[in-house]
């Protein structure tokens, strides 16, 4: 791993990202009457994409948008050209990446599919227009009244499978401003995150891009090397990464295998593996470090494994970190389809071994080190003199796996993401040395149960959490 390589410069990283936080803060203000101030993001972006297939729509679209003559079409256009500035920072991190790992590259854009059916058309003009209404008013201009508009949409879209993707997503962000109405009383406006949002939800409803990945069949064997969970309020995910090797003796790929279920609010911690046990062959391998044998599972072309445990049986051993070792230097990540090329997106599984590792406690070391984040919770690893910040904050508590078991790692297994301006490492699993002895902790060792005390009585707890709302909800229904 060529770690000095993250400390780089990416060419032409900073100049995109600046025309993006342009053109997302003329969405503060809103596109209806924009200030002269705000002209000079709309054009920034215009230039951004100069010399492009882009560039006269979105020079068009800029021009008229200072004017305050922009129309839907406009909107759309502006937001294709941020689109795709941050699909190029994407591509360059994931060059920068690949260099640093020393791994294959892959130039393919991932392939999809149509759903072969006609989707509403009107459905989709309605959402397009409340986005365009929001753009108009900015985000300090939103109300209930305005953010409301969503709600009929979102509606009418649900029980269309096909419309569920950008139901979802309408629903959640409309949810988002309605905590934050009114706009002209906000104190802190996350700017990057909606326009984001905005701009994902506008190109959704564009005619095609609602489409699905395609989709083959693969047999073989999948080698876990991690779980990173992910928690809502009202869902919870593992998302298990892991190197696929075909049966049919073809290269090794990355790949990811994700389980989902809602999530009462009082479910937390290790109860949540018993909400996604139903998935148990996935989970249990993990927990167990067992390899899986795939038969006939469904592979999307992005590299997401469509989980069905009825083509999935349990292997043979399979340790995490001699996966990590010999398996993964030679897997080759598949292709990402171009609306999820965003910088964000990033989770690349590396290894990484030989480091110093330091607890950052004076400020001016964190403001160098972490962007001046609370320097009390950042764990630096050195590895080869070059300093990498671990994300502690996306450890779950669902594990055993903490920071203070980082800190005093040797080795560690995690996902290598971008965030704020710099790389950081998402830890997975860590080898520590405990009496000359190499010892492994995991994040997801509790995926397929335990008998680690501490995971006992977390489950417990939720175990009669679970039973007093079914309990409650059986009442309900009753009534």
């Amino acid at each position: 791993m060529r770690a000095d390589l993250l400390l780089d410069d990416v060419e032409g990283l900073d100049e995109a990202l600046a025309a993006v936080d342009g053109f997302d803060a003329v969405l503060i203000g809103g596109l209806l009457r924009p200030q002269p101030a705000q002209a000079g993001g709309l054009s920034g972006l215009a230039g951004a994409v100069a010399g492009t297939p882009l560039a006269s729509r979105v020079a068009e679209a800029a021009e008229k948008t200072s004017a305050g003559g922009g129309d839907e079409g406009h909107f759309v256009a502006l937001a294709a050209a941020r689109t795709a500035l941050l699909g190029s920072v994407h591509d360059a991190l994931v060059a920068r990446v690949d260099e640093v790992t020393g791994r294959p590259a892959v130039d393919a854009v991932a392939a999809s599919v149509g759903s072969g059916e006609e989707r509403p058309g009107n459905l989709l003009v309605a959402a397009r227009g409340w986005l365009c209404d929001l753009a108009r008013s900015g985000w300090q201009g939103i109300d209930h009244d305005l953010v409301g508009g969503a709600a009929p949409i979102v509606s009418a879209m649900l029980p269309d499978p096909a419309l569920r993707r950008l139901a979802t997503l309408l629903d959640g962000f409309a949810a988002e401003l309605a905590a934050c109405c009114p706009g002209a009383a906000l104190e802190r406006v996350p700017v990057r995150r909606w326009a984001d949002l905005w701009a994902r939800a506008l190109l959704l409803t564009l005619p095609g891009a609602v489409s699905t990945p395609a989709v083959e069949p693969v047999s073989g064997r999948l080698l876990p090397l991690g779980i990173d969970v992910q928690e809502h309020a009202t869902a919870v995910q593992a998302q298990v990464h892991g190197v696929f090797e075909p049966v049919d003796g073809g290269g090794s790929r990355l790949v990811r295998a994700s389980v989902s279920a809602p999530k009462p609010d009082p479910v937390v911690g290790a109860g949540l593996w018993q909400l996604l046990r139903p998935h148990m062959s996935l989970l249990a391998a993990v927990g167990e470090g067992r390899a899986v044998e795939l038969d006939g599972m469904p592979l999307t072309a992005e590299g997401d494994l469509l989980w069905d445990d009825a083509r999935a049986r349990a292997g043979g051993p399979a340790d995490a970190f001699t996966t990590a070792r010999v398996a993964l230097p030679a897997a080759t990540a598949f292709a990402v389809s171009p609306l999820d090329r965003h910088p964000a997106r990033i989770a690349v599984p590396v290894l990484v071994e030989g480091y110093g590792v330091s607890n950052t406690d004076d400020a001016d070391d964190a403001d160098d080190v972490a962007g001046g984040s609370d320097a009390a919770d950042t764990v630096v690893l050195d590895v080869a003199g070059c300093r990498l910040r671990v994300d502690t904050g996306r450890i779950p508590a669902a594990g055993p796996l903490t920071g203070e078991a980082v800190a005093s790692s040797g080795a560690c297994l995690g996902l290598l993401r971008w965030d704020a301006g710099e790389f950081l490492l998402q830890p997975l699993a860590v080898e520590r040395t405990v009496r000359k002895k190499a010892v492994a902790v995991h994040a997801g060792a509790w995926a397929g149960g335990t008998t680690d005390k501490a995971g006992v009585r977390a489950e417990k707890a939720a175990t009669d959490a679970v039973t007093v709302l079914r309990e409650r909800a059986g009442k309900l229904l009753r009534k």
